[in-house]
């Protein structure tokens, strides 16, 4: 297990539980099986001496106490972080990706209108369909669009003031990727 994934906390008790299992054999007795009554615990019934050695117990890991702070709750951020963000691809992944999506692709030109949206603006996206599919492909992308004004020839006359319905605004996908 790679020690630079293992969070703060899981590192600290691997640690601890490395070095105690040095320190372990250098023990020679044992630990004593009584216990300070000043802890409030009672101590053991004596037992005999094979059995004293054989129960030896290992003392609770640390607990890590929260503590206060800016450091602190930026450590908290960046572990959130970590989780909500997508796994990075290798440039291979990456690679292989794009290739796929490349294959069956083929660029076509040509000059197909795009729809105007509810909101007003452009949807290039049934542009770059219609051209591709009068070139017998499925569906496309629009890679280059042209934008043109088109108006009202009373626009040209002398004297006429323009208004704002006289012109209006084209767009044609012009390049498009298909598949």
């Amino acid at each position: 297990m790679n020690p630079a994934r293992l969070n703060p906390a899981k590192a600290r008790i691997a640690m601890a539980g490395l070095a105690l299992s040095m320190a372990l054999p250098a023990i020679e007795g044992g630990w004593a099986q009584t216990v300070s009554p000043s802890l409030g615990v009672q101590s053991p019934t004596p037992q005999p001496a094979e059995s004293q050695q054989q129960q030896i117990e290992l003392p609770p890991a640390p607990v890590e106490r929260e503590k206060p702070g800016l450091i602190n709750e930026i450590g908290k951020l960046f572990e959130k972080s970590k989780s909500a963000l997508p796994q990075l691809k290798s440039p291979s992944e990456t690679f292989d990706d794009l290739s796929n999506l490349a294959r069956p692709s083929s660029m076509v030109t040509g000059r197909a209108a795009c729809v105007v949206a509810a909101n007003g603006a452009p949807d290039c996206k049934i542009g770059a369909d219609r051209l591709c599919q009068s070139k017998g492909f499925k569906e496309g992308k629009g890679i280059d669009i042209d934008t043109s004004e088109k108006c009202s020839p009373l626009v040209y006359l002398p004297g006429h003031k323009r208004g704002p319905n006289d012109c209006k605004t084209e767009n044609f996908v012009t390049r498009a990727v298909c598949q």
